[in-house]
């Protein structure tokens, strides 16, 4: 490997020239093993903010990242494999009905997750309400499970894009977790590293998600299928709505309940929607065709490969959820139409009531979370229950409830409520 210093680098970025292949691979590796120090990568880190990279440079950085850990290899498994990776957004529990469903049509999802940092729990968080869950897989574990049961979703190991680790730690601290070079680096790092043959992004934008604007949005997901097809993977994106948060729960086991509804052919009509949407896609990437997702939900053979799932990773599939200690009931204060429901004020009352953390490493509680009556297009009648707040802690109710005021609009004219698309755009 040619040799740099940083000073070099950072220079180079900050007078808007492009990196290096070398410079880039010195750099990452450099910076991985301790020899470049956190305050110079901040540098660089702000300089690729202000001033971008291309896509061969963001392709190298990415690849660069990747070549900082293990690869994993699902080549020798039976089936093909597909993943799927969402930005994040607010009652957002695709994965759990997604995963299975996508198995029971033939191929095979090796879903790593992560868990929640900020107004909402993860995927982990959410599966390990679920009594005797377990996140931590061996790889030799994981692949048996993908062999047997098609499906997995787990803790991704710290083999993985080490690079990527350290660097989103500092990005956090530094103020350059906005710069979508970075973003996009981050997370296909980590999806080209777990080997997958093709990938779904679900890129969320509105109130509730990290991109707010449509445009930001669409350049961060051009951006991560460049990637994707640079690598070889076959990656395809959706932009779809966070405006509103999806069905009718935002917390842990709330929503894990919600999607056993999925999986047993009922529940909210948005999760079902953007499960078969994404499910069609990851299909339609490993080859398969002849097979509607839709019917597998609807024949139980979703549910089946879930509950086996669960099993497969030492969960009772069949034990009680656990419930909050305490409820409190939000009534409407008005008649007429819910016009409006917004995500983040949502995500943040989750948040507040114990649902999700502020600190890595922060517990959850399993039976925290927002649960809500009456979506935007609805009808309302004054006195009915609107939300309900679930908390071990009473005395969260208070700020929970402030994240609500504002948080939501009831109109006395139904005509005043035009509905959004919940897909917005397919990027190929």
């Amino acid at each position: 490997m040619a040799q740099h210093d940083a000073v070099e680098v950072i220079s180079a970025k900050r007078d808007k020239a492009e990196l290096s292949d070398s410079q880039i691979d010195w750099v990452i590796d450099a910076y991985t093993r301790g020899a470049v120090d956190d305050a110079q990568m901040s540098a660089l880190a702000m300089a690729i903010l202000l001033n971008g990279m291309d896509r061969r440079e963001i392709s190298r950085w990415t690849a660069a990242m990747i070549a900082s850990g293990e690869r994993m290899d699902f080549s020798r498994l039976s089936r093909r494999t597909a993943d799927k990776h969402s930005t994040g957004g607010v009652g957002d529990k695709i994965t759990l009905p997604l995963a299975p469903l996508v198995a029971a049509c033939g191929v095979a999802v090796p879903q790593l997750s992560g868990r929640g940092l900020g107004h909402t729990g993860g995927t982990l968080d959410k599966l390990e309400s679920i009594p005797g869950w377990r996140a931590a897989l061996s790889n030799e574990e994981m692949m048996a499970q993908l062999e047997k049961v098609g499906a997995v979703i787990c803790a991704a190991g710290d083999g993985l894009a080490p690079a990527d680790k350290k660097l989103y730690a500092l990005r956090d601290v530094t103020g350059t977790v906005e710069a979508i070079p970075l973003i996009a680096s981050s997370i296909m790092s980590k999806k080209i590293a777990e080997g997958t043959g093709s990938l779904v992004l679900d890129v969320k934008v509105g109130t509730g998600a990290f991109m707010k604007h449509v445009d930001d949005a669409r350049e961060l997901a051009e951006t991560m299928v460049g990637l994707g097809q640079d690598a070889g993977v076959h990656t395809v994106a959706l932009l779809t709505d966070m405006s509103t948060p999806l069905g009718r729960s935002a917390g842990n086991a709330v929503e894990v309940a919600e999607s056993v509804e999925v999986l047993a052919g009922g529940g909210p009509a948005d999760v079902v929607e953007l499960t078969l949407a994404l499910a069609r896609e990851m299909l339609a990437g490993a080859g398969v065709t002849d097979v509607d997702p839709a019917d597998r939900l609807a024949d139980g053979s979703a549910m089946d490969v879930w509950r086996q799932m669960v099993r497969a990773q030492d969960g009772d599939p069949e034990a009680p959820l656990p419930r909050a200690r305490e409820t409190h009931v939000v009534d409407a204060p008005a008649s007429g139409t819910l016009t409006r429901l917004d995500a983040m004020a949502v995500g943040l009352a989750s948040w507040r009531l114990g649902a999700g953390r502020a600190r890595a490493g922060e517990a959850v509680q399993a039976g925290a979370g927002v649960v809500w009556h009456a979506r935007p297009g609805d009808a309302v009648t004054a006195g009915q229950p609107l939300f309900s707040l679930h908390t071990d802690d009473p005395e969260r109710f208070e700020r929970a409830l402030a994240s609500l005021e504002g948080g939501y609009d009831i109109a006395a004219d139904a005509a005043s409520y035009q509905p959004e698309p919940l897909v917005i755009d397919r990027i190929s």
